[in-house]
């Protein structure tokens, strides 16, 4: 499966920024040795139901140093029996760019 999320503590810091929180959990991410890739909006996990929960988690939990209450956004695109798809999805529609291919 491929989950992306999105996480944040209740309220900013001091600077109104919630960096701090957020680096806590994209390095949990990198760490659990899953595919996965940030972006401005975004964390995306590749792995089984379990794996990707489990590190979604260990987010939230990391959250509480933070404040009393976590904002939690997830989007999951489940297919069983496929893998790599992080990176093939997009690689099949730069194809498509890039050769000019239309459906």
């Amino acid at each position: 499966m491929l989950l992306a999320f999105s996480i944040a503590p209740s309220g900013p810091d001091g600077s109104g920024s919630y960096s701090a929180a957020v680096a806590d959990a994209v390095r949990i991410v990198r760490e659990s040795g899953l595919p996965n890739r940030t972006d401005a909006m975004f964390t995306t996990l590749e792995g089984d139901w379990d794996e990707v929960m489990a590190v979604v988690k260990a987010c939230v939990d990391a959250m509480a140093p933070y404040g009393d209450r976590v904002s939690l956004v997830m989007k999951a695109d489940i297919r069983p029996g496929y893998t790599g798809q992080l990176t093939a999805k997009v690689d099949r529609v730069e194809a498509r760019l890039t050769n000019g291919a239309q459906q």
